[in-house]
């Protein structure tokens, strides 16, 4: 039903028009009310507020998330990624856990979120060693949410529970430790006891939380005794490192040593075979000289005897004389002018062909 311009403007005779007062709006709402029907009305504001509330019940659990709904304050179901409904308060209430995010815990230090300057926190970061020392040690941890239902419900703040266990942690791990030992070649030992104590600690206080990184920031021992504590540990790394450089020496000179060791065995091998078929050749050589000596002794003896006196006296002018009285074929050999026996033992057997 429509309003009627004039039901709201009022005037006297011979003034101008003016606006409605509120008593007057409010009596000609009161006048429509009673014409449409109070009932009516009541009707369809009581189905606008049934559609609002029912309406309320929608809700988005975004990527990466995952929405917990309670039924009267008791977890009935886990809601994943998308446009979700449940039943309106009071009936149904949800949270939504963010589980791809990482989050991150610092302890013996704080890092100002607007500016990123680290402010050391002594309180949290001094503490005794296995042997009595005092270090200094940062310990800066990430962390995500693996069961949301156990991170909302099960503890009352699980990152501050988070918080207070990696110190618990961290002091307990370090206090099994040497300084040495922190400081230098079991740091990594050291990061990973931690993470592992840890996540150990979370699961049984049921935080609902995983450890994805645990990592030592800064070991180091008080700044009055910093400096000698520094100038230990770059003596043992030139330790280490001359132990390096000794090793990688070793394994080149054994190598070559077995190497030179082979080849030793193999030039004696082929020596040997060497000496063995020179000695078979000079055996042979006799034996021929041998079966040739008994063919004709004498004259096989008389070749040996001049070959030899070629090899002891060579480049010299030698004569060789028969023996007195003897027949020898020899009667008067000079050897000289780089003639040979065997080319003058040639023509004098042609001389006396000759002669013959």
């Amino acid at each position: 039903m429509a309003w009627k311009d004039d039901e709201f403007i009022r005037g006297s005779e011979g003034q101008g028009y003016g606006g409605p007062s509120m008593e007057e709006v409010l009596g000609n709402v009161q006048e429509k009310i009673r014409r449409w029907g109070g009932k009516r009305v009541l009707f369809i504001l009581l189905a606008i507020i049934i559609g609002i509330w029912l309406a309320s019940g929608t809700y988005m659990v975004g990527p990466g998330e995952m929405g917990v709904v309670r039924q009267f304050g008791k977890i009935v179901d886990q809601t994943d990624p998308g446009l979700r409904y449940r039943f309106p308060w009071p009936i149904q209430t949800h949270d939504v856990v963010h589980l791809a995010r990482v989050r991150r815990a610092e302890v013996g230090l704080r890092t100002d979120p607007y500016t990123g300057k680290v402010r050391p926190e002594p309180k949290e970061a001094l503490m005794l060693t296995g042997d009595e020392n005092i270090v200094d040690a940062q310990l800066f941890v990430q962390y995500v949410v693996k069961d949301p239902s156990l991170f909302l419900f099960r503890v009352r703040s699980a990152e501050a529970v988070l918080k207070s266990s990696a110190e618990v942690a961290l002091r307990s791990v370090v206090g099994r430790n040497t300084i040495d030992f922190t400081m230098t070649e079991g740091r990594v030992i050291v990061q990973d006891e931690v993470k592992k104590y840890l996540q150990s600690l979370l699961d049984e206080y049921q935080t609902g939380l995983m450890v994805t990184e645990a990592r030592l920031l800064v070991v180091d021992p008080p700044e009055e005794v910093k400096d000698a504590f520094h100038d230990v540990v770059r003596a043992w790394e030139d330790r280490e490192r001359v132990m390096r450089e000794a090793e990688g020496y070793r394994e080149d000179l054994i190598p070559k040593a077995k190497g030179e060791a082979v080849q030793m065995l193999r030039a004696a091998e082929a020596y040997k075979e060497q000496r063995v078929i020179r000695a078979q050749g000079d055996a042979g050589k006799f034996l021929d000289v041998l079966r040739a000596y008994r063919k004709g002794k004498e004259v096989t003896r008389e070749r040996l005897y001049l070959e030899t006196l070629e090899k002891i006296l060579p480049g010299k002018e030698k004569y060789i004389l028969p023996p007195e009285g003897g027949n020898s074929v020899l009667k008067w050999l000079p050897l000289k002018d780089g003639v040979t026996l065997k080319e003058k033992e040639g023509k004098i057997k042609e001389k006396e062909g000759k002669k013959e």
